[in-house]
């Protein structure tokens, strides 16, 4: 009897675990609103991602955390609003600290694998924030986002320690041999196909389109632009190499799953990261060519870019497939943003949620029930002296270095153009106080260490480069003022 109820319960073990879904999240580095073709995009192409939007749901009013890489992924792995988040500072090893819960670290109760490819943002090596300390079983690419501004790195690092990419010095971008993100990217994958007979959370913070703008003269999506519109800068014709080459790689990942056979048990998502910049001003294009914040039909504006809080440096293009769970061919207009992934993730697998979080699960508008749904009474943000609250319509921004508040009506004026401050101060009134009430000190995690850190900075120069000093806050000449 003893031994039959032991097969019995492996059995509904393995029942259970087989039950759980698996969870992707794809994130692009700076990929702009306007810029895939299935948020509107006319510039550059992106069959798969718009394949995946057409079998799902794409999200019309999905915020970043913040306007700049650190701190958004921060929001996105904890949950937490700006205001509340550890990593607050872009300097790009600013550490998680030991105490937080991560979307990896919730699923792992679960028997779930994780892995992480690509930038990771929240702690250097020799901190609390590295993430095999917050619940990844593995995570190739790089800690520190300085180290991330070269795609031809001497190594990148997998749980703190270092994987060379042969002869790559992190400034031979012409000539070098290794293409860091093909090596990220087929490390992707194989986690993936290891893991498919269990439960798994594949977190891909991938490194492109973001500059530096490069991309192997070899690779299929260069040939499709590198003849194209000449009046293009030229970088412009590699980021949206760029773009399509990541694209191709969603592909790549979508296909894995029908192989595997484990697509109806995937919820995919995708998203970028922040904002998108007005990349490639022309006197044709006063906001970059490919638009990012521009409306490719209407020509209505997001005012504000990457690096501040007005719309246009928050707003990110967002869809979500799980083929049998959502609808193909919705959108929703739910306000979101990236503290929501975590109890979204959290009901969808049916971890508890962790303590302190600001989200709201988005599975009941994934599913079809928006009568469910729970909605925000505001969304917050703040960086770099910016802070920055929305309220349904409403939208009150204090920008870097002003005294005073700005405020908009979103619904006659989306690209925030008519400051109502003086008109509305009892709205005014209102939003501010609630964004008081939203922060508080940062408080960040540690270093036991820095040389190791100092050192993954150091590499964007080149591995045997000493001419630069590396701090948690920033890098500078030797001899010249440390840069913020």
């Amino acid at each position: 009897m003893k031994l039959q109820t032991l097969l019995l319960l492996l059995l509904i073990s393995v029942a259970d675990a087989a039950a759980k879904p698996n969870l992707i999240h794809i994130m692009a580095d700076e990929l702009g609103y306007y810029e895939p073709a299935f948020m509107g995009g006319k510039n550059i192409q992106t069959p798969n991602l718009d394949r995946m939007a057409a079998g799902g749901m794409v999200f019309r009013n999905m915020f970043a955390g913040s306007s700049v890489c650190a701190p958004t992924r921060c929001n996105f792995l904890t949950g937490k609003h700006a205001g509340h988040a550890s990593v607050r500072a872009n300097g790009g090893g600013t550490p998680l600290r030991a105490d937080e819960t991560t979307i990896a670290a919730m699923l792992k109760p679960l028997g779930y694998a994780t892995g992480g490819f690509g930038k990771w943002g929240c702690g250097g090596r020799g901190s609390t924030g590295v993430p095999e300390k917050h619940g990844f079983d593995v995570f190739l690419g790089y800690y520190d986002q300085v180290h991330a501004h070269t795609y031809y790195p001497p190594y990148l690092i997998q749980n703190s320690a270092e994987v060379p990419l042969a002869g790559n010095d992190g400034r031979d971008r012409n000539h070098a041999p290794t293409y860091a993100q093909y090596v990220i990217h087929d490390a992707s994958l194989k986690f993936i196909r290891d893991h498919a007979k269990q439960p798994f959370f594949a977190y891909l913070p991938y490194t492109p389109p973001h500059g530096s703008f490069h991309i192997p003269d070899s690779d299929p999506a260069w040939a499709l632009y590198k003849d194209k519109d000449k009046d293009w800068p030229a970088d412009a014709r590699r980021y949206a190499a760029m773009v399509t080459m990541l694209d191709r790689q969603v592909g790549e990942v979508l296909a894995l799953l029908k192989e595997l056979g484990i697509e109806q048990n995937t919820l995919v998502t995708f998203s970028g990261d922040n904002g998108g910049a007005d990349y490639f001003v022309t006197p044709q294009h006063p906001r970059g060519v490919h638009s990012a914040n521009k409306h490719p039909v209407t020509g209505v504006e997001w005012r504000g870019k990457k690096g501040n809080l007005y719309e246009g440096g928050l707003r990110v293009p967002f869809c979500a497939r799980w083929p049998g769970k959502i609808a193909p061919g919705t959108t929703s207009d739910l306000l979101a943003y990236f503290p929501d992934m975590l109890p979204t993730f959290a009901e969808a697998t049916g971890a508890p949620t962790p303590a302190g979080v600001d989200g709201n699960s988005l599975l009941p508008t994934l599913l079809g029930k928006p009568d469910q749904q729970k909605q925000h009474d505001h969304l917050y943000w703040e960086i770099n002296g910016w802070t920055a609250i929305r309220q349904g319509t409403w939208r009150a921004v204090k920008p870097d270095k002003s005294k005073t508040w700005e405020l908009y009506d979103l619904a006659t004026d989306p690209g925030e153009s008519k400051d109502l401050a003086a008109e509305k101060p009892d709205v005014l009134a209102r939003l501010t106080a609630l964004a008081a009430a939203a922060h508080e000190p940062a408080r960040e995690g540690t270093f036991t260490r820095t040389d190791l850190h100092e050192r993954d900075r150091r590499a964007k120069y080149g591995k045997h480069d000493d001419s630069y000093i590396a701090t948690p806050s920033g890098v500078s000449k030797k001899g010249m003022k440390k840069k913020k």
